[in-house]
């Protein structure tokens, strides 16, 4: 009730800011709507909500894929640590669209040259969030499991890794967002048929109702994708691992 009652008092305020601008480059709730009905009705909408969707789970896939054992190698592997860290965190803060002159290079204009900047863009949070997560594992917890017979595969699986979920859900959905934002920057720079050509769209015909009204539809399918996909992971965590609020 409380987000239901900020988010009516927030769209007063956009009202009445646009009345007040009378000003086409400022539409208000009611034309942003219209312009989103339109686009529904056409069919454009609900195509491009379906093609972002299919690149951004496939990307996030191969992401979490690539970025969750590196990251365990990198806290277990002294020498790969020292040897690749440095560079994957000064990699961490290049922005994803950097990725993609050098993607449409490699493969053109295609699918592939959006995959890579998705997956570029979320697994290296995914990475380090990974390693930090295993890294800060209290000693204890290892030379339990080791005193107990652990070792290899079933030291890792068994025990590092579900002690460091907590961590690595919180990599994960850092990754989730970077997936999504160089989606949209992988989106904009050429016909894609997804919501970033929609975006594209509305600003070549300086459409403004539909430009808010598609970063309205990206924020209500970002918060509505992580309140699904890591909402309930989450709670399902804090009440294991006994962090959840009495």
């Amino acid at each position: 009730m409380r987000t239901v009652a900020t988010a009516a008092i927030l769209v007063a305020i956009w009202a009445a800011a646009s009345r007040l601008a009378e000003s086409p480059l400022f539409p208000g709730p009611l034309d942003v709507a219209r312009s989103l009905a339109a686009a529904l009705v056409a069919g454009t909408l609900a195509r491009a909500v379906v093609t972002s969707a299919i690149r951004l789970v496939v990307g996030y896939a191969i992401a979490l894929a690539m970025g969750i054992p590196l990251g365990l190698v990198l806290a277990r592997s002294d020498g790969t640590r020292r040897a690749l860290g440095p560079l994957l965190l000064g990699l961490s803060s290049v922005p994803s669209i950097c990725w993609l002159p050098l993607a449409i290079v490699w493969f053109g204009l295609s699918e592939a040259a959006i995959q890579v900047v998705i997956v570029l863009g979320a697994a290296l949070p995914v990475t380090l969030a990974t390693e930090s997560a295993v890294r800060q594992l209290p000693p204890t917890i290892e030379r339990a499991a080791r005193t107990m017979g652990a070792r290899g595969p079933t030291l890792i699986f068994r025990v590092l890794l579900p002690a460091a979920m907590p961590g690595i859900v919180t990599g994960a959905k850092m990754g989730w967002t970077f997936a999504l934002r160089s989606l949209m920057a992988g989106e904009l720079l050429f016909v894609s048929g997804g919501l970033g050509q929609l975006l594209e769209t509305g600003r070549d015909l300086a459409d403004t109702a539909l430009v808010l009204g598609i970063v309205a539809v990206i924020v209500v399918l970002s918060r509505v994708s992580e309140r699904i996909l890591f909402g309930p992971l989450e709670r399902v965590i804090a009440r294991r691992w006994g962090t959840a609020m009495p």
